[in-house]
């Protein structure tokens, strides 16, 4: 292996040469303790040190990093106290999960890193969004973000490439081309020769990086990242590895041939520096031995830190608090009296301006929503006012830009994203299930992001373009579901929505965008979660709904003036004000619940077994639910309005009111 000193002083060639002895070592010593049982899992990067110590090392300490679990050398680079990592691993409370989340899966703002979740391709697209934080504002840094050669073939990956490609996001994209994913070999992934020639499709540059050589790693790392500073642009880059132990400890390395392991163990990043700089008179053997010892010192002493800390406890009421960000909701009332009438689609709209004259670095993305507005015409006329900076069109490709905005988060800017149709945010469901509603709970970051979702049937769109998939995300803990039936209401929690440092998914039926109008405060305002609102009031039975269901329900009981009942309005559905609904029941003896949604595993069901639980000594007849059909939502106007519970609920809402 040939290195190519330059202008490296000795200081900083024996700084590289630590830097990856350290992640060597403290392997090693994990696979000792693995064996013994005292650490469950173990990822290892034995050969593979060269590239995390040295793009790490080109790095400044204010640039963040986005690794993989085989890049422990990155957490050493960035000198995060051994014991804190130990603790990590056996799942302890000085760890930065509180045991919650396994081996490399955090983050941390005080080192700049942010951990990889198992999905690996999410982690490319939250690169983007903390470079272009940093664009935003200026700020000449660089942004680097791990994968390996088998994440490449994953959507997110060329939906981050393409974004950072589109608006030159100063991002090193690093794959480590290890020579398998697990078990199977490249050949059987992709079948263009080099990895860094897709860079080509992308319009950018890229680069083919000896991932053995930390001299080459350092020295062409170092290169470009101060040339991406002077002019931000991102790069892929390539680096040709091997993995010398299986893709964890249990899967082993048979399926691997001898000769092929052999001649990548000549190669070994370590061994070769070593006798480089014994070669150059660079180190003796005697400081070699000194600086094992001290390395092994430090990892024992702080080995021992962490097995004598106490196994974590878990205390209910704490984890469930750490799913969110703590929010202290503080009311705004309008400044003035002065109200106009607006339509649903304007309230929305009017929220969404002055929230981005409140908070200057609030970003909204989305398809086709700078100059043409959003195909529901919200953003019209908002990048004159606030530049296509914040008021930024996207590819078509959801997944990237909900990472994206999960990266804006990270980096301290807030986020709203526009599905283009409610229906199209299971292109981007992963990211926002399995990103923004569990990093507060694992890692104690939060995820400032509002998802705009034009939703609901009665409009002739069809099977793609009607769903109103609320239930897909009320039962994942993490995030929160607004979803209002009012102008009023659609702006005053959507500045509540966009205030609050959680996940909020904000569905709009855009069945009422331009058929409902009503009295809205001109100035600004907020309005609380988990507050239902009653609309009606009686004794004889309780309706329960939100969304369309609200002007279905109101319609049919001005059409039943002998029912007298409670009419409550939901709003948010989580968090859900089961309070008001069980003071309701326990004054009616009554309930029906309304959804738009299909029945089977929507939100009317836990309703149900709530009150069921908590209120079935009050009831004097079974709970009803309505919902619509257990089938997609068809196009034609006959077949659609079958479909929708209208009608079923009248039928359904008498069957109650008689029984």
């Amino acid at each position: 292996m040939r290195y190519h000193v330059g202008n490296l002083e000795q200081e900083k060639l024996l700084e590289l040469y630590k830097g990856m002895l350290k992640p060597r070592m403290i392997e090693e010593k994990m696979l000792i303790l693995l064996r013994q049982g005292k650490i469950s899992k173990w990822f290892s990067g034995i050969g593979q040190e060269a590239i995390s110590v040295g793009v790490t090392h080109a790095l400044k300490t204010s640039e963040y990093i986005l690794p993989m679990h085989r890049n422990l050398g990155v957490f050493t680079s960035r000198n995060i106290p051994l014991h804190r990592l130990f603790a990590q691993w056996q799942g302890k409370q000085s760890g930065f999960t509180k045991g919650r989340d396994r081996s490399f899966h955090f983050g941390t703002q005080e080192y700049k890193i942010v951990g990889m979740i198992s999905h690996l391709g999410p982690q490319l697209g939250v690169a983007d969004g903390i470079a272009l934080a940093d664009m935003l504002r200026r700020k000449k840094r660089v942004t680097a973000v791990f994968t390996g050669e088998g994440a490449t073939s994953e959507g997110d990956f060329h939906e981050a490439l393409n974004v950072a490609s589109v608006w030159n996001l100063p991002v090193l994209f690093c794959i480590e081309n290890n020579g398998y994913g697990l078990s199977t070999p490249t050949n059987e992934q992709y079948n263009c020769e080099h990895l860094a020639d897709r860079a080509k499709g992308y319009g950018i540059e890229s680069r083919i990086i000896d991932g053995n050589n930390i001299l080459e790693v350092y020295a062409k790392v170092d290169e470009l990242c101060k040339a991406i500073r002077r002019r931000p642009r991102p790069v892929l880059l390539e680096f040709k590895t091997f993995r010398m132990r299986g893709h964890e400890e249990a899967s082993g390395t048979k399926y691997v041939p001898d000769k092929l392991m052999k001649e990548w163990a000549k190669k070994d990043p370590i061994a070769n520096y070593e006798s480089f700089l014994l070669e150059q008179g660079l180190i003796s053997q005697e400081n070699i031995e000194r600086i094992k010892e001290e390395i092994s010192d430090e990892i024992n002493s702080n080995l021992q830190l962490a097995f004598d800390e106490p196994e974590i406890s878990s205390d209910e009421s704490k984890e469930l608090e750490d799913v969110y960000q703590k929010f202290e909701y503080q009311p705004i009332e309008p400044k003035s009296n002065t109200k106009e009438e607006l339509r649903f689609v304007d309230a929305i709209s009017q929220g969404l301006e002055q929230s981005m004259y409140r908070h200057n670095e609030l970003i909204i993305m989305g398809q086709d929503v700078a100059e043409y507005g959003g195909v529901f015409k919200i953003t019209e006329g908002f990048v004159p006012k606030f530049g296509r900076s914040r008021v930024r069109n996207t590819p078509i490709c959801e997944s990237a830009i909900v990472s994206t905005a999960m990266g804006l988060s990270i980096n301290g800017m807030k986020a709203v994203v526009e599905m283009q149709f409610a229906d199209f945010v299971s292109s981007g469901f992963n990211p926002i299930v399995n990103y923004l509603a569990k990093t507060h709970y694992r890692w104690n970051e939060k995820a400032d992001v509002v998802i705009r979702m034009p939703c609901g049937g009665g409009v002739g769109a069809g099977p793609f373009h009607s769903q109103t998939n609320e239930a897909w995300f009320t039962k994942t803990p993490g995030l929160k579901v607004v979803y209002p039936a009012f102008p009023d209401d659609a702006k005053g929690l959507l500045n509540t929505a966009i205030n609050d440092p959680n996940p909020v998914l904000f569905f709009e039926h855009k069945g009422l965008y331009r058929s409902v109008k009503g009295e809205v405060p001109t100035d600004y305002y907020t309005l609380p979660f988990g507050k239902a609102k009653l609309l009606q009031k009686g004794d004889s039975i309780t309706v329960v709904t939100y969304g369309a269901g609200v002007h279905w329900a109101l319609e049919i009981l001005d059409k039943h003036p002998e029912i007298d009942a409670d009419l409550l309005d939901l709003r948010t559905l989580q968090p859900l004000d089961t309070e008001t609904i069980y003071a309701s029941v326990k004054k009616t003896g009554k309930l029906i619940i309304l959804q738009e949604d299909t029945m089977f595993g929507g939100i009317a069901s836990d309703i149900s077994a709530m009150v069921m639980e908590h209120c079935f000594e009050y009831l004097d007849a079974p709970v009803k639910r309505v919902g619509s059909l257990e089938t997609p939502v068809p196009f034609a106007k006959s077949l659609e309005s079958n479909y929708l519970p209208k009608n079923r609920f009248e039928q359904q809402l008498l069957e109650l009111y008689r029984y």
